[in-house]
C-alpha cells in the first residue's frame, strides 16, 4: 500500500516536474565538472562572439562566406548557452529538478538551434560550391539580398518544424519515472519515460533526423565532391592548396556536428544508451562550438589579420 503511495506521487510529480541526473553518477567529480564546464561556456562565448564582432566591424570580411560564418558564430553561442548555464547551475547547487514548462522549452530551442546549424552548414557548403565551381557567377548568384533569405529560410524552416515536434513529444503521458538521465531535456532520454507505445513517436524523429540531419549531410557531400573534383583540376599548386584551406575548416565542423547528431538521433533503439546519448552529446552541444573559433582562426588568414587589427 505504502508503495503504491510513493509511486502515484512519482507520477504526479512527472507530470510537472522532471530531474535532470546530469553526471550525477561521478558525485565526486561535481566541482570539477563545474570547473571545466563554466571555463568551457566562457570560451566558446568569448570566441565566437570575437568571430561575430569582427565580422561586423571589418569591411574586408563582408562578404557572403563570412556573413554566413557570423551567423554560424552567433548561433553556436545561442545553442550552448540553452544547455550550459542550467548544467553548470545543477552541478553547483545540486538541485536538479526542471519545471515541465522549462523543460520543454529548453528541449524546443535545443532541436531548433541543431536544426537550424544543419541548414545553415549546408548554405555555407553551397555558398563554397558556387564560389569554387562556378566563381564568374559567384557575385550574381550569392548576392546580399539572397544571402540574407537563405539564412532567414534555415530559421524559419528550424523554428517551425521542432515547435511541432516538441509539442507532439510533450503531450505524451510521462509515468514510469520523473529523472532524466541527461544534462538537458532531449527526445531520447524523453521517451524512455513516457508511457504506452512511442513507435510512431519515434518514427518522426527518425523523419526529422533524416530531414534535416542526413539530406543535408548527403548535399554537403555532394556540393564537396563537386568542389574537390574542380579544386584537382586547378594547374596551380598554390590555388589548389589556397581552395582546399577555405574549404578545410567548414568540413572538419561538419564532421564533429553531423557524426555525433547522426549517432544520437539515427541509431538503432537497441544500441542506444543513456552514457552513450550524453557522450555524443556533449560532441553537438559543446565541442563544435567550443573549436569553431579555433578552427576557423587558425586555418583563415583573413580572419587571423582582421583579429590583429581589433586588437590593441
Amino acid at each position: 500500500m505504502e508503495e503504491q503511495k510513493k509511486q502515484a506521487k512519482v507520477n504526479l510529480t512527472a507530470m510537472t516536474e522532471f530531474v535532470l541526473l546530469g553526471f550525477s553518477d561521478i558525485p565526486n567529480s561535481q566541482m570539477l565538472l563545474f570547473v571545466i564546464f563554466f571555463f568551457v561556456y566562457l570560451a566558446i562565448v568569448f570566441g565566437n562572439g570575437i568571430i561575430v564582432l569582427i565580422i561586423i566591424l571589418d569591411q574586408s570580411l563582408q562578404t557572403p562566406m563570412y556573413f554566413f560564418l557570423g551567423n554560424f558564430s552567433f548561433l553556436e553561442i545561442c545553442y550552448v548557452s540553452v544547455t550550459l548555464p542550467r548544467m553548470l547551475k545543477n552541478l553547483w547547487t545540486q538541485r536538479r529538478s526542471i519545471s515541465l514548462f522549462a523543460c520543454a522549452t529548453q528541449m524546443s530551442f535545443v532541436l531548433t538551434l541543431g536544426n537550424v546549424e544543419c541548414l545553415l552548414l549546408t548554405a555555407m557548403a553551397y555558398d563554397r560550391y558556387v564560389a569554387i565551381c562556378n566563381p564568374l557567377h559567384y557575385p550574381m548568384v550569392m548576392n546580399q539580398k539572397f544571402c540574407v533569405q537563405l539564412v532567414a529560410a534555415c530559421w524559419f524552416t528550424g523554428i517551425t518544424t521542432e515547435i511541432g515536434q516538441t509539442s507532439q513529444i510533450f503531450s505524451l503521458s510521462f509515468c514510469k519515472s520523473n529523472q532524466i538521465n541527461h544534462f538537458f531535456c532531449d527526445i531520447p532520454p524523453m521517451l524512455k519515460l513516457a508511457c504506452g507505445n512511442t513507435f510512431m513517436n519515434e518514427m518522426l524523429v527518425f523523419t526529422v533526423a533524416v530531414v534535416f540531419v542526413m539530406v543535408p549531410f548527403l548535399l554537403i557531400l555532394g556540393s564537396y565532391s563537386k568542389i574537390i573534383s574542380t579544386i584537382l583540376k586547378v594547374p596551380s599548386a598554390t590555388g589548389r592548396s589556397k581552395a582546399f584551406s577555405t574549404c578545410f575548416s567548414h568540413i572538419i565542423v561538419v564532421v564533429l556536428f553531423f557524426g555525433s547528431a547522426a549517432i544520437t538521433y539515427l541509431r538503432p533503439k537497441s544500441k542506444k544508451s543513456s552514457r552513450a546519448d550524453k557522450f555524443f552529446s556533449l560532441f553537438y552541444t559543446i565541442v563544435t562550438p567550443m573549436f569553431n573559433p579555433i578552427i576557423y582562426t587558425l586555418r583563415n588568414k583573413d580572419v587571423t589579420m582582421a583579429l590583429k587589427k581589433l586588437l590593441p
